[in-house]
């Protein structure tokens, strides 16, 4: 009866059960898993280092090796989800999509304009510009806009600023498209969390009550695209997923995966921010090439019917575009995937008003991606009570969530940091022997051979940039390139530490709010 009816859906947290009840011990065991996994790593490793220097050797050097095959993988995986990307670019999608013939089909439509894309873009506090030339991507997309539901989703805490900002482009917009909707969601409405998964939920349901009911439009043929405010489509966006949606195998039980790439501001923005940003896009890159690992993250696409037939994104927790996709997993009892779309929108780089400012935002930033780790917790608990997963799709998910998160925050820290541990506590009688004086040099060898990836990331991060503006030389490209050497540093203070506090805040129960980030021209 409990599985029915599935009541573990909602649950954000382990304060959301029964203090003290079985299930909120297991919830809360969950919560404190990955960040004993992170620390118990160190808390080893020391050990080792002081009681056991040679296995700890031992350890560090075939770490290393792990390292630089691991960087090898990704290299090579982010340079063939390049290629893929530059062909998908030069297709034609709307041609494609013009060109289909449905016949048999599980969605209730009997051509390609049966379809509606509705955008929802959750906005709080934002530049004017920014929003508008969000809305101008949008309406210079190759996919008719009359067949678009535009929806600028405002919070009330917003103001009369918030306010005026949206009444001012739905004027200028508004005939345009198909439908423009104003929505503001209500502030302090009592179970929610502040932050975009609650805007987004009530500017879904308006939606539906005010524009898709209405006009009978089935549910099936409706396509949602959940956009962050800075969020500018490439023109063949909504046609690549259409074409997927009315072509792929279950279209139904499918989100729709393009890459983030961060070229809106990029020439603006600090080397330290353009190192970061890209490192987001080519861990998206390298996800979209292994689809069994793939999640929904920042702006994707996904069914209306299955957003209405789950209740929407959940209003309690701060890493909704993730939570979505456990939650379908769930719900639907493990038959739910993403599609990767091997095509980029673009997003700002963050930015702040000055070096110091941008740093904090990049933590800031990094951390609230890292508390994704959230949703550990929620996934483990629901297989725990969904019997109907099968438990190879359980196993799949759990291992590669967990091994990503502990990779996150321990990677990094092992490979510069506690490889020189042995040589630190493991005494005099080490300090003598031959593998002491043989394990810096070998891992200084391995980790010039692992700068191949660097060299190769630099080179594709040169070919993802927008062209050189005006009042800029050739020196920025080689200035771009140089800046990727200092990436063992940032991946150390903006990777490892903000994925460490993240996990460490939920071991402890501290749960983390929404953070927005500033959005800086």
């Amino acid at each position: 009866m409990e599985d029915a009816n599935k009541y573990y859906l909602k649950f954000g947290y382990a304060t959301d059960l029964p203090r003290g009840s079985m299930d909120y011990f297991l919830y809360r065991f969950f919560e404190v898993l990955p960040g004993l996994l992170i620390w118990g790593t160190f808390i080893a490793l020391i050990i080792l280092s002081w009681l056991y220097p040679i296995w700890a050797s031992f350890f560090i050097i075939a770490f290393d090796v792990y390292w630089l095959l691991k960087t090898v993988f990704f290299s090579i995986h982010i340079r063939a989800s390049y290629k893929k990307m530059k062909e998908h670019m030069a297709i034609d999608w709307m041609e494609r999509v013009r060109g289909l013939k449905l016949s048999t089909n599980e969605l209730n439509a009997s051509s390609w304009e049966d379809v509606y894309q509705c955008v929802i873009l959750p906005c709080f506090l934002e530049p004017k510009a920014i929003i508008e030339e969000a809305i101008i991507k949008i309406l210079e997309s190759t996919y008719p806009v009359k067949k678009i539901i535009m929806v600028l989703a405002m919070e009330e805490a917003g103001g009369i600023q918030d306010r005026q900002i949206a009444e001012e482009l739905e004027a200028k917009y508004k005939s345009g498209f198909f439908k423009f909707l104003v929505t503001h969601h209500p502030s302090g409405v009592g179970g929610e969390l502040s932050g975009k998964g609650a805007n987004e939920t009530y500017a879904a349901r308006k939606v539906k009550e005010e524009i898709i009911d209405p006009l009978n439009i089935p549910y099936e043929n409706i396509i949602v695209s959940s956009l962050d405010s800075d969020t500018q489509i490439y023109p063949q966006y909504f046609a690549i997923v259409a074409y997927y949606y009315l072509t792929t195998r279950d279209p139904l039980h499918s989100s729709f995966q393009p890459i983030p790439v961060y070229n809106n501001n990029i020439w603006l923005a600090h080397g330290l921010s353009r190192i970061v940003a890209y490192s987001g896009t080519f861990w998206q890159m390298m996800q979209q090439t292994r689809p069994e690992r793939l999640t929904t993250f920042s702006s994707h696409s996904m069914p209306f019917k299955a957003l209405v037939e789950m209740d929407f994104w959940h209003v309690n927790i701060v890493s909704e575009d993730s939570r979505i996709f456990w939650q379908a997993l769930l719900f639907y009892d493990g038959r739910w995937k993403v599609e990767p779309l091997y095509y980029p929108v673009s997003m700002d780089a963050n930015v702040g008003k000055n070096i110091l400012q941008t740093a904090k935002n990049i933590y800031k930033q990094q951390r609230r991606w890292g508390w994704g780790i959230e949703n550990i917790p929620y996934a483990f608990f629901g297989f725990m009570k969904n019997k109907k997963i099968p438990k190879r799709t359980k196993f799949r998910f759990a291992f590669n969530q967990l091994e990503g998160f502990w990779s996150w925050g321990t990677n990094a820290l092992i490979i510069f940091l506690f490889g020189w541990f042995p040589i630190m506590f493991g005494g005099d009688i080490f300090n003598t022997s031959v593998l002491s004086y043989n394990v810096p040099r070998m891992t200084r060898f391995l980790m010039t051979a692992s700068m191949f990836g660097v060299i190769s990331s630099s080179i594709v991060a040169l070919r993802l940039l927008p062209p050189l503006p005006k009042d800029y030389t050739w020196r920025s490209y080689t200035w771009i390139v140089v800046q990727w050497f200092s990436l063992p540093i940032t991946i150390i203070f903006f990777g490892a530490i903000p994925g460490i506090d993240a996990q460490t805040r939920l071991m402890f129960g501290k749960y983390m709010g929404f953070w927005r980030t500033p959005k800086e021209r």
